[in-house]
């Protein structure tokens, strides 16, 4: 069974592939178009072809066929039935789902065959198994790229480690999973874009659960330190540049600048941290994730120092004269 990404959509086995439908589905026929290309996140419900209406069906769009489509193909006579699940069908449909567990009338059964199609049934009625596949399909056709990194959870806030090779982003992770903070993808991490304009970001299923540490090798994170020190994906939050130290470098000190970085059109907080021998990375990426959660709750540290100092030098040109 084909379960690739491939260019401009994914194959009908990898969405099906997914844990939220691979629980709720079962594929009855057309086994061998498991291979064929999905590239719309939304489906359709394809009443009006089997009256003979077929124009407006989007092939590679999931088809939906509900209650009120197999009832009012089941009232037709079985010859009938067949002609109309045969020109449905030979449009080229990329997959075809019934809803509510429902064994699907024979003619169905048949051009799905005959066409290698694939007809899928789906346990949930039409509004749930339409949520969950839209849930997929948002995102597994997200916009995406692949950087470079580390990603972790860090008191609820997905942060991602930047930096040159070596810098020590997977020993900060292990650091941060010993303090209790959850590994998403260590050395690749792959970042989607979804309708919801977040940035959902996770690990290459080959390289799930792994970290790779310079001496001993590439440990499991789950099997040494147990399922809570994982998670499977994480919406990214914030952006920590790991750093050489060079004293000759103006790194930001009183934190009033808020640097972004500009990952799939959406601007992230970035902080740029440099790293010398001595200092305890965990506990400032920690600080790092807390500050940011202030700030978003509209508490910037930084600038009220700033403004409290401001007010006391304003007080002190008017205070009385000596």
């Amino acid at each position: 069974m084909a379960s690739m990404r491939v260019e401009g959509g994914i194959t009908v086995a990898h969405m099906l592939g997914e844990p939220r439908l691979s629980v709720m589905t079962k594929v009855v026929a057309g086994n061998d178009g498991l291979n064929r290309v999905l590239d719309h996140p939304r489906v359709q419900k394809p009443g009006l072809a089997l009256a003979g209406h077929t124009h407006g069906v989007v092939p590679t769009r999931v088809q939906i066929l509900g209650e009120t489509e197999i009832t009012y193909l089941e009232g037709l006579p079985p010859d009938e039935q067949l002609r109309r699940a045969s020109g449905l069908f030979k449009l080229g449909l990329s997959v075809v789902v019934v809803t509510r567990g429902v064994d699907p009338p024979a003619a169905l059964l048949q051009a799905a065959q005959e066409t290698a199609t694939p007809l899928v049934v789906a346990e949930p009625r039409s509004s749930r198994a339409i949520q969950a596949i839209h849930l997929v399909l948002d995102a597994l056709l997200a916009p995406s790229e692949t950087r470079q990194g580390v990603l972790m959870d860090v008191h609820g806030i997905g942060t991602l480690l930047l930096g040159p090779s070596g810098i020590g982003k997977s020993e900060c992770a292990l650091f941060l999973v010993e303090r209790g903070h959850r590994l998403v993808a260590d050395d690749q991490v792959i970042l989607s874009l979804l309708p919801s304009e977040q940035i959902l970001g996770q690990a290459p299923p080959l390289l799930r659960n792994h970290l790779e540490l310079r001496g001993i090798g590439i440990i499991n994170v789950r099997d040494l330190f147990g399922a809570n020190a994982i998670r499977a994906e994480k919406t990214l939050q914030l952006v920590v540049e790991l750093c050489p130290w060079d004293s000759e470098e103006l790194f930001d000190r009183l934190g009033l600048d808020d640097s972004t970085l500009e990952i799939l059109g959406m601007s992230i907080p970035m902080l740029r941290i440099p790293v010398r021998p001595g200092r305890n990375m965990a506990v400032i990426l920690e600080v790092a994730a807390r500050n940011h959660i202030l700030k978003a709750a509209g508490q910037h540290g930084a600038r009220k120092f700033i403004q409290t100092l401001m007010e006391e030098i304003e007080d002190s040109k008017t205070g009385p004269e000596p």
